[in-house]
């Protein structure tokens, strides 16, 4: 853990350094409470141990001043005075812990212990009532026999630590799959995280995947631990991983293989232990084939593959689908709502280009722009129908384009404009629509004249 140490005597502040770093924790130290406050303010600490009483502002009024300022570290304070008032107060007012002076050494380590035991049990609760939330009505609808084959696969591999790679168009819930993978897996009760490799600018991205030490780069105020020390001991789930940098899938493939990482800015090596999953929207194997993608980390991801059809090729979901979006959004919007068969007619006539993504965020819209509980077929019809958009006729001759760049402008200028449909305008969803990272569809929109 990171630890501030805060007393006015020089030899407790020397005493308590050399004991906690000997026992693997980052310790910083300051003489003053309100010099604590200050370093608080730019830098994150996981335990204060505070004295009492000090000269000038005293533990109890820096305690109320750093809760105040929403700081998230626990407090310990110590005291002298055995059981002193300012000690018993500043347990009332939300210090974590007491350590009476003087202490030994083993009392201080084992109430840093239960503290750092407190913090990952509150951080697994916060978690799991997440998951709760989010998964309450089901993880995968698998009624047609692509998704029943897409869930034996995830169920046969979920005890391994074996490397999956998911693939699947934007929307058809690959995030969906690898939860359930962790949760079905010997480390369900570890954390689960992820993240989209196209959503981070390349010079962040290494930080945020192994870790920079405080000072590597501008901005970079303290040390911060990477997504693979996170993951440690659960999965990590690698999105979009045909996005990322080739100079990263170098160090990726490193990882892989040795099971370690370096920090930015550090000389040695952590070791991790990670199930990785990775998923992409792309063909990866053109990626390969074309140098975009490193042959030999495919075949590290490639162990066991699994690929989800888009919802156009798997009807027999449509309606236990849309039926448990349905109780989803009713619940977060709360109200009743139901489908007419009119309703699930429509929504089994639509394409649903978006797959999964777009036809939660039609249902969601239709329950809250409902007028009463029942939901017609109008809720689902085709983006320009329902807002009265003019259609061109389909007879009505196109124009020739004068050049080949002028024809794959107008597909490509037709693509984004229906992605942005789709997705209501949200560009974040319309980049996943179109299997492209935010980055290159900010590009696309500038260089068709879209925005």
């Amino acid at each position: 853990m990171k630890i501030l140490v805060v007393d006015d005597d020089p030899g407790l502040r020397k005493s308590l350094g050399l004991l906690l770093t000997g026992d693997g924790q980052s310790v910083a130290a300051e003489s003053t409470a309100a010099d604590a406050l200050k370093r608080l303010e730019g830098e994150a600490f996981d335990v204060v141990l505070c004295d009492v009483r000090m000269p000038g502002m005293d533990g109890l009024e820096f305690l109320r001043r750093h809760r105040s300022a929403g700081g998230k570290a626990l407090v310990i304070v110590m005291s002298a005075y055995g059981r002193d008032d300012a000690a018993i107060a500043a347990m009332k007012d939300g210090a974590y812990d007491y350590l009476p002076k003087p202490f030994r050494p083993d009392e201080v380590l084992l109430t840093l212990r239960k503290a750092e035991e407190r913090e990952r049990l509150r951080g697994r609760v916060a978690e799991l009532e997440a998951e709760v939330e989010r998964y309450r009505d089901a993880d995968m609808v698998a009624e047609s026999a692509a998704m029943r084959h897409v869930l034996d696969l995830a169920t046969r591999v979920a005890p391994h630590p074996t490397t999956v790679l998911i693939t699947g168009e934007s929307g058809t819930g690959k995030e969906v799959v690898a939860r359930a993978i962790h949760r079905m897996s010997p480390r369900r009760e570890r954390s689960f995280v992820a993240i989209n490799c196209g959503a981070i600018p390349d010079s962040l991205l290494e930080g945020e995947l192994f870790g920079h030490a405080r000072g590597a780069f501008t901005g970079a105020v303290a040390d911060k631990p990477g997504l693979f020390e996170r993951a440690s001991g659960g999965t990590l789930l690698l999105d979009e991983i045909g996005d990322l940098p080739l100079p990263l899938q170098v160090k990726l493939l490193r990882v892989l293989q040795e099971g370690s990482v370096r920090r930015v800015g550090e000389s040695h090596e952590r070791r991790v232990d990670v199930r990785l999953l990775a998923a992409t929207a792309r063909d990866i194997e053109t990626e390969v084939r074309d140098g975009r993608f490193r042959e030999d980390l495919y075949y590290r991801l490639n162990v066991v593959r699994i690929h989800l059809p888009p919802l156009r090729e798997r009807p027999d979901d449509l309606d236990r689908l849309s039926l448990v979006l349905l109780a989803r959004a009713a619940r977060r919007a709360g109200r009743s709502a139901r489908l007419s068969p009119e309703a699930l007619a429509a929504i089994r006539q639509r394409p649903w280009a978006g797959n999964v993504r777009e036809l939660e965020n039609a249902i969601e819209r239709a329950v809250v722009l409902a007028r009463d509980e029942t939901i017609g077929a109008d809720a689902f019809l085709e983006p320009a129908r329902r807002l009265d958009l003019p259609v061109p006729a389909a007879a009505e001759p196109a124009r020739a384009p004068a050049s080949l760049k002028e024809a794959i402008d107008a597909a490509e200028r037709d693509a984004v404009t229906h992605a942005l449909e789709v997705s209501g305008g949200n560009r974040g969803e319309a980049a996943r629509i179109l299997g492209v990272s935010l980055r290159t569809l900010y590009y696309k929109l500038r260089q068709l004249g879209l925005g």
